[in-house]
């Protein structure tokens, strides 16, 4: 899922393209991925486009008249910006957006079409879109710590909820936690005040220069080849593959659909973390220690 970093760059890239231009049609590919009827989403053809930002990981372009169009690209969708009118792609397309100065396409890859459109008027019905969760550029670390220990979470699904902080997902999370040495599954109230300000400077850090990074990407054009797994990262999506910082083999947790990724030699003092039904399954026979786990490796391969 596009998180905070790629969700700024779209924002920046198609406010270049669409601000001050009208939005001459709007065409829908996908019967479903217009979630909202009352206004008919034909009122904001004819209308210009005033601003365009970020709520969370959605993408809000405003038109006069207080017009919103709110779109969630959930997990697989995207964007594409053409000069002129394009059809709209068979599989993959789901909407274009038709303004006087190109075409804004919507698609979402896969067969589980989740990505959204709402289309509201008025600003307050725009705030229903708002989570609550805190901007971590717009907090102090006082505030940041307040907003994280509301409730009792791991770390891993503090960073993660919506409600809490705004614009992280699974693979920044990941990522802000290995730069912070800290595990995921620690509790949000046991950390000591030298643990939160290591995560608060890690959690601006890693999504100021991934920001930074994907903009210096994009300079030239519009954002390509959007995705959560890139060969860059510490440890997101890069189970089995040495740690930049140690070189040690870096370890997931797996749940539902999901995985958390770490290093355990950083993170967690050595210690392998186990998803909850690999635990059950496995009880005393889970290695607990990197150091175990290689040696059942090795005993493995030599029987």
């Amino acid at each position: 899922m596009p998180e905070l970093p790629d969700v700024t760059i779209y924002v920046e890239r198609i406010a270049e393209r669409i601000v001050g231009h009208k939005l001459d049609r709007v065409r829908l590919k996908s019967p479903f991925v217009l979630r909202t009827a009352v206004p008919p989403i034909s009122d904001a053809e004819g209308c210009q486009v005033t601003s365009v930002h970020r709520l969370g990981k959605r993408i809000v372009m405003t038109l006069e008249g207080k017009r919103f169009l709110v779109v969630h690209l959930m997990i697989a969708g995207r964007f594409l910006w053409f000069a002129k009118a394009k059809p709209i792609p068979g599989r993959a397309g789901l909407a274009a957006f038709d303004f006087s100065s190109g075409t804004l396409l919507l698609t979402e890859a896969g067969t589980r079409k989740r990505a959204s459109i709402h289309y509201v008027v008025g600003a307050e019905n725009l705030t229903a879109f708002a989570r609550g969760g805190l901007e971590v550029f717009e907090v102090d670390q006082a505030r940041f710590e307040q907003g994280m220990t509301r409730q009792r979470h791991t770390l891993k699904r503090a960073l993660t909820d919506p409600t809490i902080l705004s614009g992280v997902g699974n693979a920044y999370s990941d990522e802000i936690l290995h730069r912070a040495r800290l595990s995921p599954l620690l509790m949000t109230d046991r950390l000591t005040p030298e643990q939160w300000i290591r995560l608060f400077q890690a959690t601006r850090q890693v999504l100021d220069e991934w920001t930074t990074r994907l903009r210096a990407e994009s300079a030239d054009g519009f954002p390509e080849h959007v995705t959560a797994f890139r060969p860059e990262m510490a440890v997101h999506g890069r189970f089995g593959k040495p740690c930049p910082t140690c070189q040690s083999p870096v370890q997931r947790i797996v749940y539902a659909n999901n995985e958390t990724n770490y290093c355990p030699v950083c993170q967690t003092d050595g210690k392998l973390l186990a998803d909850r039904s690999l635990s059950r399954l496995l009880r005393s026979d889970w290695p607990r220690t990197l150091e175990e786990l290689e040696e059942r490796k090795s005993g493995a391969s030599s029987s």
